[in-house]
């Protein structure tokens, strides 16, 4: 049996936890941005529509570096925290709405992305609003941040699987482990909307270390763990608390990996 609610339910609940969200999620690397801005050739001043901004964290790096650009968010609660976080550069704006109906007045950027947030929207949908919304020989980026499992890395993870299995919230038969550098990609995928072409591909890795507190306030941005009974929670958390107050230094080592894909419009799809 499973507590948790239907995808699109699941997608609104981070507005539940918008600060903690922008508190406790890891920045992404700066070199992803670097290797971004080259693939798309994009120069400060370029417009660049973000899709799902969050509460901005991966915002800042492009406002940081003279873009201007649009943010389309869902949440309203994450759109204020994002509005907060972006107050320094006028040249950023962010919309509450959501992306596969909202209708800008002049759209033609010059880089539609999205940071974890693509893979809750609509997949047709998706690539034909993105086409769209960019100008000739504009680009689409997309990435996201997922757990990897280097040779030697911090076995916590695989060892607290029994509980989540206890708490009828285990991985899926037959789930894998992947090794930083190859995790899967969407090259397939976007090649066969047929709205886009030259794909690119670059991964990234990263590690964060955390003790019980942050660790769990980490868990309580994602989806799956917002959506849970407070009993699975309690349970969950208590044995974390437990088995990292018995580790030296108590702490944890997380890694990160994130993939990311930078492809061409097509000019006609």
């Amino acid at each position: 049996m499973s507590y948790l609610p239907d995808r699109e339910q699941l997608r609104t609940t981070f507005d539940s936890a918008a600060q903690l969200y922008h508190d406790a999620r890891p920045e992404y690397p700066a070199e992803l941005y670097d290797e971004l801005l080259l693939l798309a050739g994009l120069s400060p001043g370029d417009r660049v529509l973000e899709v799902g901004c969050g509460t901005g964290k991966a915002t800042v790096p492009f406002a940081s570096r003279g873009f201007r650009i649009t943010c389309v968010e869902l949440g309203a609660n994450l759109s204020a925290v994002a509005r907060s976080m972006l107050a320094e550069y006028p040249a950023t704006e962010v919309v509450t709405g959501a992306f596969e109906t909202w209708r800008p007045a002049e759209a033609r950027f010059d880089l539609v992305f999205a940071a974890t947030a693509w893979h809750w929207l609509e997949p047709v949908l998706r690539y034909e609003r993105a086409w769209e919304l960019l100008r000739p020989g504009g680009h689409l980026a997309l990435w996201g941040a997922t757990h990897v499992f280097p040779v030697g890395g911090d076995p916590f993870f695989r060892d607290i699987q029994p509980v989540y299995e206890e708490i009828v919230e285990g991985l899926p038969p037959r789930a894998d482990y992947p090794e930083p550098g190859r995790l899967p990609d969407s090259s397939a995928e976007i090649l066969a909307s047929g709205r886009f072409e030259d794909v690119q591909v670059r991964q990234f890795d990263w590690e964060t270390s955390y003790d019980a507190a942050g660790y769990i306030r980490l868990l309580n941005t994602f989806s799956d763990h917002i959506a849970m009974q407070p009993w699975q929670r309690d349970r969950l958390y208590g044995e974390i608390r437990r088995r990292l107050a018995a580790r030296p230094g108590g702490r944890l080592r997380r890694h990160w990996g994130a993939v990311l894909h930078v492809a061409r419009r097509r000019a006609v799809p």
